[in-house]
């Protein structure tokens, strides 16, 4: 797919990036990036989030999201280095894979740290500073898989769908200053979807769930993340988009 030319429709606005080190995290903050917007990266991977940073010229932070300590330091470098917040997105997140009965009491509380805990946080720190500027907001990356669950996913499924919640509860919080939305993506083509379909094989089975029958990519995640966070999408908050191909009504 070719890259768009930017329309500086993020100009001005002060964005903070978290899982940006690679995957959809990455894409969004190349996306907002293109946009005009100043951009902060929050990831644990420090060599990958270098590599990131240095090539869209950004402020990357080092932070573990499983720590409220480290998300509370985060977040204040990065208000000090950009000079507040005007965009939040939450895109870290983690994925284990199995029956529910089998899945060990570790992977079923790092779901829910990392996929709900810590946007909650994230939001937490952020929602004071948010509150200063004009037009903020907040863009939870949720999953289809909380709309719709599928067997193997019950940890996953749950973080999600309170993900959805939590976006819910602070789109009515915090408005009328700070719209907070959710997208709903489908299998993503990143590493992690890659680890669970290995082969062409199966991703193609995979594929016949879905209406457009392919996997998305994270640039298409990225650009739903774009019309979320400006001003093109300025009277929708507490909103759950699905970015799936389909499969939520297929």
């Amino acid at each position: 797919m070719p890259e768009t030319i930017g329309l500086n429709r993020m100009a001005g606005r002060r964005a903070l990036v978290t899982g940006a080190a690679s995957g959809i995290g990455a894409a969004v903050a190349a996306t907002l990036a293109r946009e005009g917007a100043m951009i902060a990266l929050v990831d644990r991977d420090k060599e990958q989030l270098f590599r990131v940073s240095s090539t869209l010229k950004a402020f990357p932070v080092i932070a573990d999201l499983s720590e409220p300590d480290e998300i509370a330091d985060a977040v204040n470098q990065i208000v000090g280095r950009l000079g507040g917040l005007d965009c939040v997105v939450n895109s870290a997140g983690v994925l284990a894979v199995g029956p529910f009965d089998q899945t060990s009491l570790d992977d079923w509380q790092r779901q829910l740290a990392i996929n709900l805990t810590a946007p909650f946080l994230v939001c937490r720190a952020c929602a004071q500073h948010l509150r200063r500027t004009e037009s903020a907001t907040i863009v939870n990356i949720a999953s289809g898989i909380a709309i719709r669950p599928i067997i193997n996913y019950a940890g996953y499924a749950a973080s999600k769908a309170g993900l959805l919640a939590l976006t819910k509860v602070m789109a009515q919080e915090l408005a009328p200053i700070v719209r907070v939305n959710a997208i709903c993506p489908g299998p993503v083509d990143t590493s992690l979807i890659r680890d669970i379909y290995p082969n062409d094989e199966s991703r193609n089975r995979a594929s016949e769930l879905y209406a457009l029958r392919r996997f998305g990519t994270p640039k298409e995640i990225a650009d739903a993340v774009l019309f979320l966070s400006s001003q093109e999408s300025s009277y929708i908050t507490g909103a759950s988009l699905p970015v799936d191909g389909g499969r939520c009504f297929h």
